[in-house]
């Protein structure tokens, strides 16, 4: 498994709620990759995971990128994000993954996906992100 300043970090009650797990990251690009658990229980009634729960998992992509491209330094809260729904999302596996467009002084520009496990794009997003010292917000 790849190292980077995450490790540092308490995973919040949310990111284990979705399975969140670190797969791959490149620091230095602002890139991530993750894993997160489609579990039954984010169905709706059709059998398709909720757009509210892809809307989380996208979120809990992007903020992470800045993260670890920031060197654990920088935190988010998100600003604004908008997200499209491409595919419905069946329970099972969903790979997350975001990369900093841009990163300033005080606002951060990212774009995610999430992917089924067969690789068919189940949703994209782009947030703006609020930078944060990570040192003085995380607890």
């Amino acid at each position: 498994m790849v190292k980077t300043a995450l490790d540092n970090f308490p995973r919040p009650p949310c990111a284990e709620l979705l399975g969140w797990r670190l797969l791959d990251a490149r620091p230095q690009e602002g890139w991530i990759r993750l894993a997160f658990e489609g579990k039954p229980e984010f169905c709706n009634p059709a059998g398709f995971i909720q757009g509210g729960m892809l809307s989380a998992m996208l979120d809990d992509t992007m903020g992470p990128a800045v993260l670890v491209m920031s060197e654990g330094r920088l935190y988010t809260t998100t600003i604004s994000m908008t997200v499209n729904f491409l595919s419905p999302a069946k329970p099972g596996p969903i790979i997350g993954e975001a990369r900093v467009t841009q990163l300033g002084k005080t606002i951060a520009f990212v774009e995610g996906k999430l992917m089924a496990e067969d690789g068919t794009v189940l949703a994209t997003a782009s947030a703006s992100e609020r930078l944060l010292e990570a040192a003085r917000v995380v607890k």
